[in-house]
């Protein structure tokens, strides 16, 4: 795996290629659809990562973009901030004034910002603590289909970061999923076992050589990380289908 490199000279490269491939078409007369690559996208995020969320309403907004050129297949893989994140749930503002001390009112103030700056209002009420149940719950939604497990994360980061519900709440869990028309889920959480070694089998294979989330891996080779603006997904997706 290597890091993403873009050549200067390829956004110019890939427009002039484009135009040419839609010249091709036109002047075919067969009226067929030129082939669309396939994107994979492998998405190592935690539940409770304000970054992760901006990163996907950057990702959601690229592929909105590109979708007449790329297909897309994205699967998410769980990452823990906090291993020792208590599982009953402590009071997210408290928590994270202790963790970053003097810093914590700054870091609200532009989480703040950059949320508005995706659409969304940045809200730090409720409690916070361990992501495992939502881990569990987005490994299962992946199961039934990976448009299912995209559309999980989506209802669970704008509950917790914006609604100020708990993660580990299961009945907010729950709602999520009735959301997204997932079947089973409360059966499947019921069993606090159910799912625990899948997530630490991707915990081992996703996370293991990386320090922070989120991180993405395009076409099992080009690497990204942070809450990446949508232009940079675009000229990855364009690198990566070469």
């Amino acid at each position: 795996m290597r890091l993403l490199c873009l050549p200067k000279s390829f956004s110019f490269y890939f427009q002039k290629v484009s135009k040419q491939q839609r010249i091709m078409a036109q002047s075919s007369g067969t009226g067929s659809n030129i082939e669309k690559k396939l994107i994979r996208i492998d998405v190592t995020s935690d539940s409770v990562c304000p970054w992760c969320f901006v990163g996907k309403r950057n990702l959601d907004k690229a592929i909105a973009q590109s979708k007449d050129q790329f297909d897309f297949e994205i699967r998410w893989h769980p990452y823990f901030l906090d291993p020792s994140a208590p599982k009953e749930g402590v009071n997210k503002k408290e928590y994270y004034e202790k963790k970053f001390g003097s810093r914590a009112q700054g870091i609200f103030a532009r989480m703040t910002e950059i949320f508005r700056n995706v659409g969304l209002e940045y809200d730090t009420s409720g409690l916070t603590g361990s992501t495992l149940d939502s881990h569990r719950l987005i490994y299962f939604a992946g199961k039934q289909g990976l448009e299912m497990q995209h559309a999980l994360v989506e209802e669970i980061y704008l509950g917790y970061f914006t609604q100020g519900k708990f993660v580990g709440d299961r009945e907010f869990l729950l709602e999520s999923a009735r959301k997204v028309g997932i079947e089973g889920a409360a059966e499947f959480l019921e069993n606090p076992n159910n799912g625990v070694k899948e997530v630490n089998e991707e915990l081992e294979k996703y996370s293991a050589n990386i320090s922070g989330v989120p991180n993405y891996v395009i076409n099992g080779k080009h690497q990204l990380s942070g809450g990446q603006p949508p232009e940079v997904f675009l000229r990855a997706f364009q690198v990566a289908a070469k």
